[in-house]
């Protein structure tokens, strides 16, 4: 909050202020907007009613046009698909409840490398054209030089033409006006200089403002900006060029830009014919449609993304996708947490339409959420690029949006089992659990529309305990010292729950038959790696159902990897390294909050390795210890592999196919940079595959470069990355992002920390050194197995660790013998779930609260009138998401198209009366919206253009990768 009233003081509030009076002054000026946060925050906070009208005015006669419409300008490269949809139907929602505008083109400039998600994600939103600007400096000089800065971009290479995009690529000069002039030592065309922060200087005087516009040096600065025109016109194949005006926090004294530049413009159109130019302020929408009026034939380009990106031979953007791990670990949490919370609070309001819960007070415990997800995207957040107080700003407003929910949940929870004043139910771990006197009830949600037999872990403070399910049976379970603390226990559960239900178990103190299995510990010897290297291995078979798993005693380090029922074996050898980096910049590259520059290899961080099996009958856990030397006291990483086995009868195919890893690493030294490197026996050629966005799959080839080539070769993994031989493939899934990287034939790596000092000065300024001194604990599941089997697991695998079920803890403080049947009663009513088949996501089920219409021309009535509703959210309408998660031809049953009735998949939340299909964000009916079609070199093959129809029976069919937004209406109840 502090950041935004310093931001809003010293810079954001005067942009909107000054822009939007200036505007009024002249019917030739024209602004873009792009991220509704601070538009928002001016909006509610500082505009005055006049400021609004004017709004209103100026969007109307095109004037001012917001791009994006987002709430933030998303980064393209750590973030979420889930979490890129929700800032833009978030910023959308608000854009059209207010203004009935709806955004229709990107300026997507300042995000670090550009993903191939993006192009499918603004088609789907209705966009007609979207524009970069950050791609490798060699790739966009050779683009430049042919001419191909401009293309239609296929990002998604199964809806191809359907969600196709023409994309424009900023030149050399990228998205700020060039500041030098050639007659002066100031910048130039920033009449109001720069921003001062935190507060604007008293006398108005900012640093570097430039030579105000007047009879003597008026054709110097002419010249000046024509002869950039021309030289950007020789790089386009069109006679319009772009030519942005602006930068980083610029228009705070929007007077004295629009001033200056007014004369500016009628200077050179006064003289076109002598210039050769014509020039008129412009928005985004105005160029593309000059563009677009042009009717040429474009190139396509495919579903390649722009990652990673450099801006010169040291200076790889690579460093960002690990950077602020913490951070990024607590973004992708909240944004789990939302989502369940969001389909939890659908389904309470749908049953109990009448329930005593506050509903616009829970509304407004999920939209603290949902701004502080959406604003943590911003390509300066989760990327971990801004300073410590930022940083802190952001985990701030997640933990309490994450506190806000949590208790809505509880409340939900509470209200549903009809519970007396002296029960609690309470999300967080309580410390009485395990007191002898009570009974606890944990409360178990899964937000996924499929069943799923998992594990939740619960730390309890006594060892010996049972578990019984709401009918009073026995429950597998298994307890164990934590590796943590000795104090405390770690309670295995097996949990079994159908798709958006909950489940409650009691959990009590005990000693019976009937107790949780108690996990064995065996200590081994601390072995010395380094001189142990020599010794033939000594194996130790460690096994599951499905992997057994062998680990050498001489080095305590891993051995092999063996599928049990492909009986494959794979060598398999981890070892954590560090990247030493340099932090002097007058001895060479740096690494910073962005950047990754290492001066050499990676080289091993421990010479000794402790080792403790925990073995039982639902888990068992492998404890690796690693320290810097023979004689350490203390280690310094560690790594928790644990394998699980499934009782009989259950269902525990996701489970047990999986390796689950957890490190703890920090706090590292000053300017290293750590990584985890798995080495296996693949003959993997060193071609890497990762994920965009958790969205689709990038093959990554290892590239040789003159300079910096580790750094170069590293790619952000947001969920997924594989490396795979002819018939093997071993996966890794993660819960945040991670820059990941195969630097050698059979290996991936996985940078998991870092930590930076270097004495840049703007790095100093801006306190961006990323000294972070923190503990991460990243937690990783592996699958090893043939291609087709872990293309069946493991995207369902990586949605199950994204989406982990909720846990919540509740207290009886006596036993009443009536709660059995009562829970007997509703065990069934607790089984009415919602479903998919396994090759489709329910991505959302929400109830935004918007207030508009969906009808568009009724909506743009109401706003011409000033009629739009305050107050009162609408609680009737549903927004649903639905995406398929394979691509065509990736597996002959699961890349299928999946007909799918919404009216069945629905039903526990009451009868459907209305189902509307929608834009990706919802503020497009999709029978209206009609994106510009673009001329391209390529003969067409035909979509599937018939898949946007609702049968008349609620019946819709998803085609591959597709993502179906609809608005759904209940029958009163």
């Amino acid at each position: 909050l502090f950041f935004f009233q310093e931001s809003m003081h010293a810079y954001a509030a005067n942009v909107y202020t000054s822009v939007v009076e200036e505007l009024m002054k002249g019917k030739q000026r024209k602004f873009i907007a792009v991220e509704q946060e601070f538009f928002r925050l001016w909006w509610d906070t500082v505009a005055t009613e006049t400021h609004k009208q004017q709004v209103h005015q100026l969007l109307q006669e095109g004037r001012l046009e917001f791009v994006i419409g987002g709430q933030v300008m998303h980064d393209e490269a750590v973030t979420l698909i889930d979490d890129q949809i929700l800032q833009l139907t978030e910023g959308h929602g608000f854009l059209y409840e207010t203004f009935g505008i709806r955004p229709q083109f990107s300026w997507h400039v300042d995000p670090f490398g550009a993903s191939a998600t993006t192009p499918t994600l603004f088609a789907l939103a209705g966009f007609h054209a979207h524009l970069i600007s950050r791609i490798d400096y060699d790739l966009k000089a050779d683009m430049q030089k042919n001419k191909k800065l401009q293309f239609v971009w296929q990002g998604s290479p199964s809806l191809s033409e359907s969600q196709e995009i023409f994309t424009h690529t900023m030149d050399q000069y990228s998205y700020c006006t060039p500041s030098q002039l050639p007659f002066s030592n100031r910048s130039g065309f920033y009449w109001n200089g720069f921003a001062v922060f935190p507060d604007p200087p008293k006398d108005g005087i900012y640093p570097d403002m430039s030579l105000p516009v007047t009879d003597t040096n008026i054709r110097m600065y002419a010249q000046t900006m024509v002869a950039n025109i021309k030289e950007r016109a020789a790089w386009f194949q069109t006679s319009d060029v772009l030519w942005p005006w602006g930068c980083d926090k610029q228009f705070f004294n929007a007077s004295v830009q629009y001033s200056n530049m007014d004369l500016l413009l009628d200077y050179i159109n006064k003289h076109s014919d002598e210039f050769g130019v014509t020039v008129q302020y412009a928005t985004v929408g105005d160029y593309f449609q000059a563009v677009h009026s042009r009717n040429l034939t474009w190139e396509i380009r495919n579903s390649q993304d722009f990652l990673p990106y450099s801006t010169e031979p040291f200076q790889a953007w690579t460093g960002f996708y690990t950077s602020r791990s913490m951070l990024k670990g607590v973004a992708r949490r909240a944004s789990s947490l939302l989502n369940a919370g969001e389909s939890f609070f659908t389904q309470y309001v749908r049953k109990h339409p009448e329930g005593p819960i506050c509903k616009h007070g829970a509304l407004k415990q999920l939209q603290s959420l949902r701004w502080a997800v959406s604003e943590v995207q911003h390509h300066d957040g989760i990327t971990g690029t801004e300073s410590p107080k930022v940083t802190n700003m952001y985990m701030d407003n997640l933990m309490y949006g994450m506190y806000n929910v949590k208790k809505l949940m509880a409340s939900i929870i509470f209200d549903m089992n009809n519970a007396k004043k002296n029960e609690a139910v309470y999300y967080v771990y309580n410390k009485d659990l395990g007191k002898s006197d009570i009974d606890h009830c944990v409360v178990v949600y899964n937000p996924l529309a499929w069943n799923i037999t998992t594990v939740v872990t619960i730390p309890v403070n006594i060892s010996s305990m049972s578990v019984y399910d709401e009918l009073g049976r026995s429950v597998p379970a298994q307890i164990q010292s934590s590796a943590e603390s000795h104090s405390i226990y770690d309670l295995y559960i097996l949990v079994e729950i159908s798709g958006l239900t909950y489940k409650k178990y009691r959990v009590k103190p005990s000693n019976d038959k009937q107790s949780a299995f108690i996990g064995r510990s065996i200590k081994y010897k601390q072995k010395d790696i380094m001189h142990s290297v020599q010794q033939s291995p000594k194996l130790l078979p460690v096994a599951s159902h499905c992997y057994e798993i062998m680990f050498d005693q001489n080095t305590n380090l891993m051995h092999s990897i063996t599928n049990r029922e492909t009986n494959q074996t794979v060598q398999v050898t981890q070892e954590f390294l560090e990247y030493h980096v340099n932090g002097n910049v007058t001895k060479g590259p740096t690494s910073d909050n962005y950047l990754f520059a290492p001066n050499a290899s990676a080289v091993p961080v421990s010479q000794a390795v402790g080792l403790e099996v925990v073995s039982g009958n639902l888990v068992t856990e492998i404890r690796q210890y690693f320290f810097s030397n023979v004689t350490a006291q203390y280690y310094t990483h560690a790594v928790f592999t644990r394998l699980y086995s499934v009782p009989e009868g259950y269902d525990g195919k996701l489970l047990c196919h999986r390796i689950e890893q957890e490190y703890s690493i920090g706090p590292l030294e000053v300017n290293r940079e750590a990584v985890l490197r798995t080495s296996t026996s693949l003959n993997t050629g060193q071609l890497l595959y990762t994920d965009d966005n958790g969205y689709q799959i990038q093959k990554r080839p290892f590239k040789t470069y003159v300079n910096n080539t580790a750094a170069r070769n590293y790619y952000p993994m947001v969920q997924t990355a594989y490396i795979e031989d002819d018939t093997t493939r071993l996966v890794l899934l993660a819960e945040r992002a991670h820059g990941v990287s195969s630097q050698g034939n059979g290996q991936v790596e996985v940078m998991l920390h870092r930590r930076l000092w270097n004495n840049l000065q703007w790095n100093l300024n801006n306190n961006l050194t990323l000294n972070d001194s923190s503990v991460v604990r990243p937690v990783f599941w592996l699958i090893l197995g043939t291609k087709s089997a872990t293309s069946v697991l493991y995207r369902t695998s990586g949605l199950a660790l994204q989406h982990k079920p909720v846990v919540m803890f509740g207290t009886f403080s006596e036993d009443k013998p009536e709660l059995s049947r009562q829970l007997q009663q509703r065990s069934a009513h607790s089984s009415s779930s919602v479903t998919v088949p396994p090759n489709l996501h329910l991505q959302t089920l929400s109830i935004p609260g918007w207030r508009y219409s969906s009808n568009h021309a009724e909506q743009v009535r109401i706003i011409h009138k000033g009629k739009q509703k305050q107050g009162d959210a609408d609680f009737s309408r549903v927004l649903l998401r639905i995406r398929h998660l394979y691509e065509v031809g990736e597996d002959p049953v699961l890349s299928q198209p999946v007909v799918v009735n919404l009216k069945c998949l629905l039903k526990e939340l009451g009868s459907v009366k209305l189902v509307e299909e929608r834009s990706l964000t919802g503020t497009w009916d999709l029978n209206t919206l009609k994106r510009w079609k673009w001329k391209t070199v390529q003969n067409r093959s035909k979509g599937f253009s018939d898949s946007t129809k609702i049968s008349d029976n609620f019946t819709v069919t998803v085609h591959p990768k597709e993502i179906r937004t609809f608005f759904v209406y209940f029958q009163d109840q």
